[in-house]
């Protein structure tokens, strides 16, 4: 049950008062092109940002109301790029699972998107406490887990493999800068490696939208994602079906701050409790001082 509960959340994934609503009714869905991103343009330019992210997600075991929060604190400048990440259960949740996540990276911006060059994470679950750490050179790379993995999966991902992929936090605030084809309005594929497991997220775009969540409403997109394991799980654990879960999971996608087509909403239906429902709580670009970039997020 506890591995399944954390399987939703984070599937369905992976400051806490809430901001005005933002709207947006009659925006246009998909304004920037399939090669470039503006934003990424002007930070490489010599105009710093940072991105505030942050979701919740909520789901009930019988009448017991469970929660989760994740946070994202990124600092764009020039041509690099550098955030952290907090995901944690919270409230009555503890009683069942007890996850608390602290998460870094950073890497290289370019016109069309971030790549990883650093990536660490430190899970505190009152288990292994393993601290994962990554870092990738031009053809190799290297992994330190503490505790060590027992293996690196069956089979285990390559090292080609492991170069064309995103570490799984800067996947998820690419995919809001990535360009987008208009024929092609969910973007993707989205390929993230943990330094064992990699994966691979392809988005197919179902219909238009109307959205509400804590931090915005308007009209946006709804994508279905179909996941496939290809390497480093368990033996047996590789392919598309997904243990525990009913259904699609679904994306739905907005371009909440221009030039920005961000995931406001996930919908995960699970076998065991129900749907797991992750909304954003903030969401906020800030234009920043080089100084501030450079001092780093605050977040963790």
């Amino acid at each position: 049950m506890k591995a399944k509960l954390l399987a939703g959340f984070a599937l369905a994934a992976s400051a806490l008062a809430v901001p005005p609503v933002i709207g947006q009714e009659d925006a246009q869905l998909v304004s920037f092109g399939p090669d470039t991103n503006p934003i990424l343009t002007d930070v490489r330019d010599g105009n710093p940002r940072r991105f505030i992210y942050e979701l919740e997600a909520s789901a009930y075991l019988l009448f017991i109301p469970i929660t989760a929060r994740a946070s994202f604190d990124v600092m764009l400048n020039g041509d690099t790029y550098n955030m952290t990440s907090r995901v944690r259960t919270t409230g009555v949740a503890d009683i069942f699972v007890d996850y608390d996540m602290h998460l870094a990276a950073s890497g290289y911006v370019r016109d069309n998107g971030l790549y990883t060059y650093n990536y660490i994470s430190q899970n505190y679950d009152g288990k292994k406490d393993r601290r994962v750490e990554m870092t990738y050179h031009p053809d190799s790379f290297d992994m330190v887990a503490t505790p060590a993995f027992g293996d690196l999966g069956f089979p285990p991902a390559t090292t080609e493999q492991a170069l064309a992929a995103l570490d799984p936090i800067t996947a998820l605030i690419n995919v809001s800068f990535q360009p987008r084809d208009p024929e092609e309005p969910c973007g993707g594929p989205i390929t993230t490696f943990d330094g064992r497991q990699l994966t691979e997220l392809s988005l197919e775009y179902v219909r238009e939208t109307n959205i509400r969540t804590h931090a915005w409403r308007g009209r946006g997109i709804e994508c279905h994602v179909t996941l496939n394991r290809v390497a480093g799980y368990n033996e047996g654990e590789t392919g598309s079906n997904l243990s525990g879960i009913d259904g699609p999971m679904k994306i739905f996608f907005a371009e909440a701050i221009e030039g920005m087509m961000i995931p406001v909403r996930i919908e995960v239906d699970s076998e065991d409790i129900g749907r797991v429902t992750l909304q954003t709580r903030r969401l906020e670009l800030q234009d920043i001082e080089v100084e501030e970039a450079n001092a780093g997020p605050t977040n963790g």
